[in-house]
Parts: C-alpha cells; sequence; structure tokens
C-alpha cells in the first residue's frame, strides 16, 4: 500500500474483482478499462500512474487482464491481495465459460448464435479504442510523450514487434534520456 491509505479488507477485494469479472466483456483492454474505472477513479485504491506501471507489467506475461487484477491486489494487500483479486477475477469467467462452451459446443450450427457472436465483435474494438484514448489523454504530456506513443504504436503495428520489446525499448530509452538530461543539466 503506498500513500498512507487505509487498508482494504481481502473480502471487499474479492468482491471487487468478482463483479469486474461478472461484468467485464471483451477481454483484455475491455476488462483493464473496467479496472481502471472501479480501482483508480471510483474507489481511489491505485493512482493512475501506478495503474499503468502494473498495466506495463502486466504486458510481459500471460493474458495482462489478470496481471493487472493481480498487481492491483497486491498493490493493496501483498502477495494475499493479488491471489485474492486473481481468484476473484478468474472465477466468474471459468464458471461462465464452462458454461457457454457447452452451450457453443451442443448449439454451435445455429446460425442465431453465429450472429451473436459476430455482433460482439465491433463492440469490443469500440470499447478498446475508448480506453486507449482515455488514458492516452490523462498520460500522453508534451511532443516527447506523444512522440513515443507513435513509435510504441509504430513498432507494434509495422514492424509487429512483441509487446515486451516495445517495453524493454521504451524503458530503456526513458532511462537513456534521463541519464544523459542529468549529466547536461
Amino acid at each position: 500500500m503506498s500513500n498512507g491509505a487505509q487498508k482494504v479488507r481481502l473480502s471487499e477485494i474479492f468482491l471487487t474483482f468478482t463483479m469486474i469479472g461478472l461484468t467485464g466483456f471483451g477481454g483484455g483492454m475491455a476488462i483493464v478499462a473496467l479496472v481502471e474505472r472501479v480501482c483508480v477513479r471510483e474507489k481511489g485504491w491505485i493512482s493512475s500512474e501506478e495503474f499503468l506501471h502494473g498495466l506495463a507489467f502486466g504486458q510481459i506475461l500471460g493474458p495482462f487482464s489478470l496481471n493487472v487484477c493481480t498487481f492491483t491486489g497486491h498493490h493493496l494487500r501483498g502477495i494475499r491481495g493479488g491471489i485474492v483479486a486473481a481468484v476473484g477475477f478468474i472465477l466468474p469467467s471459468f464458471l461462465l465459460i464452462t458454461l457457454l462452451s457447452w452451450i457453443y459446443f451442443t448449439y454451435q450450427k445455429l446460425p442465431q448464435l453465429q450472429a451473436a457472436l459476430k455482433g460482439t465483435n465491433p463492440v469490443v474494438i469500440g470499447l478498446i479504442v475508448v480506453v486507449a484514448i482515455d488514458m492516452g489523454r490523462k498520460q500522453i504530456k508534451g511532443w516527447g510523450g506523444a512522440l513515443m506513443a507513435v513509435a510504441a504504436f509504430c513498432a507494434s503495428v509495422f514492424l509487429t514487434l512483441n509487446a515486451a520489446w516495445v517495453l524493454l525499448g521504451a524503458a530503456l530509452w526513458s532511462l537513456c534520456s534521463s541519464y544523459f538530461r542529468r549529466r547536461i543539466g
């Protein structure tokens, strides 16, 4: 916990991340947007900057929405908080996907099911764009930040670099820039 914030109960962490798991549709960035809204803006459990650090760490391995939940839980209550947040987040998805898998493989040939699945794709993309714009407005400051965001976008899209390499490159660039600014100034 940082900044002298009150200690959040494990039960509250579990219930919060269970609700996020229940209501967060679209995966990936859609879940991250919901975690950011609930944990940063509504509850004030973690700062926007700390949340972005967790998002950056979460890009390194595995499902980053789960990683962000675990990071936030750990921030609040250490290892136990991270585990509780992860379990709370995963439980609804596990139960729902088990049910949906059964429904899908039992009724996959129905045109109504196929149409319903195709209809959700544009919504998910829209949610991801909204999150990217919202986070960009808050965190990209000055020409240097904007240039780094564009470079990261280009490296990911045009060079098809893995997110871990893009993040590593950005971290190295920032370290070197900071070092040279201190040496010169």
